[in-house]
């Protein structure tokens, strides 16, 4: 936004005393020494309006210049700093079960999943966010990515069967999230676990995969869906909770894990700084060149008609 204004304004209240002593004054001074220059003022100077206007267009500019006139242009920096983060989902078998969501008992839990991730990746603008999904085995559905639309169409084309359901692999699709994250250089890294199942199928020991967690600066939230200790292990998940430096979240509706996943997106809030930067333009150089100009004139054409 660009703004015009004057850096000393009072100065240009310096035209009133040339103004009055326009009315005013006269040349005496001249009168002593030559008899008739009256006469000649009256028939030369007076009576040439080029002379008068490159008179006061000079006093004028000259003025305007004093003034200090500034051209200010105003802009904001806004400086953004996103997250990584991986969505780790649960795609085993046990997601089929119906009834998760009271309002239609007919949707099965990956279904809600699916739709609160997605509204979860919409109102993070500014992070980069991958996805692994896990059963029996882990893979990236995607890589970390700023493409929102992207993440979305390909949440809504996961569904159960796609990979061997029947065990749940989650201490081998934590070390492939933490794999991804590795190579990351943001400041802030944040992996979210959603399952409703119990570790059976992994390769990789616990104490291994707590350790691993433990090690590395990696934020992780754990959210079990369904009823404790009957769809998921509480303590279990506890355990990984602690090593990631967070708490462990239980959602037994699709109600209450919405409300989980807008209470992560608060904490997470991405840090935003605005600095407002104000760039002066200063332009006094060019009504004091049209004065220095018009004066110079003024002086040229007076004694040029011999005056």
């Amino acid at each position: 936004m660009s703004q015009f204004s004057f850096e000393f304004p009072f100065l240009l209240l310096l035209i009133i005393p040339f103004l009055v002593c326009a009315k005013l004054c006269r040349e005496r001074s001249r009168a002593i020494f030559f008899p008739h220059v009256q006469k000649l003022v009256a028939g030369s100077v007076d009576k040439s309006s080029l002379l008068m206007f490159l008179k006061w267009f000079g006093i004028v500019s000259a003025i305007i210049a004093l003034a200090s006139p500034v051209l200010s242009h105003s802009y904001t920096n806004t400086k953004k700093e996103g997250r990584d983060i991986v969505l780790i989902t649960d795609a085993s078998e046990s997601m089929l079960q119906r009834g998760f969501d009271a309002e239609n008992p007919l949707k099965n839990k990956f279904e809600v999943v699916k739709e609160v991730v997605e509204d979860f990746i919409g109102k993070r603008e500014n992070d980069r966010i991958g996805l692994v999904s896990f059963g029996a085995i882990s893979f990236v559905a995607s890589p970390l990515t700023f493409e929102k639309e992207f993440l979305q169409k390909i949440i809504s084309m996961q569904y159960i069967g796609m990979i061997n359901g029947k065990r749940t692999a989650i201490q081998d699709a934590l070390v492939q999230s933490y794999n991804m994250m590795s190579k990351s250089k943001a400041k802030s890294k944040i992996a979210i676990l959603l399952t409703d199942g119990i570790d059976n199928g992994s390769r990789i020991p616990l104490e291994d995969v707590v350790d691993m967690i433990k090690k590395q600066d990696i934020k992780l939230y754990v959210i079990g869906i369904g009823y404790p200790n009957r769809d998921y292990d509480a303590s279990y998940l506890k355990i990984l909770a602690d090593a990631g430096g967070t708490q462990a979240y239980g959602a037994k509706d699709a109600s209450e894990l919405s409300r989980i996943y807008e209470g992560i997106d608060r904490l997470e809030v991405t840090k935003i700084e605005d600095k407002r930067v104000v760039q002066h333009t200063y332009l006094y150089i060019y009504p004091l060149l049209f004065a220095i100009l018009s004066l110079l004139g003024f002086v040229y054409f007076r004694n040029a008609r011999g005056i």
